[in-house]
């Protein structure tokens, strides 16, 4: 019973660590990070510099796609950058989530559930009900 109520309370501590942060660090890169809002995210890359926040202005290239791999939308191959204002809604809450902390250069894939990438309307080739796959490159912090 008390080697239970050790690891309980070590589990509980270490949750409530995480809280107090909204993330939960992982140490090796093929793990994902779980948020509070059940956001998954994994850095491919690091940045450098100072990290994004809300209230910022940050380009970013991104690409979108099912978890089957079928990409739905990709800048990636473009030469400009898509501008957007952390914590402004212009861009989904999962994307907007994925943004804070990163640094200029840095890339991470993120794994929206349904409820963190709703819109207002939706393309033609995004299914509402769809948890999301997003590879976001942070370009510059303006």
């Amino acid at each position: 019973m008390k080697f239970i109520c050790f690891f309980s309370l070590i589990a509980l501590t270490l949750s409530s660590c995480g809280n107090r942060l909204n993330i939960s660090k992982s140490d090796s890169k093929d793990e994902y990070v779980l948020t509070q809002t059940g956001l998954k995210y994994k850095i491919l890359k690091n940045g450098s510099g100072a990290h994004a926040q809300e209230g910022q202005e940050v380009l970013i290239f991104e690409t979108t796609s099912y978890l089957n791999g079928t990409v739905l939308y990709s800048n990636e191959n473009s030469t400009t950058p898509v501008k957007v204002l952390i914590g402004g809604h212009q861009a989904t809450d999962g994307v907007d989530e994925g943004l804070r902390g990163m640094q200029a250069g840095e890339v991470r894939k993120l794994i929206a559930p349904p409820y963190l990438v709703k819109r207002k309307s939706y393309p033609g080739n995004v299914s509402p009900d769809s948890t999301l796959v997003i590879k976001i490159i942070l370009h510059k912090i303006l």
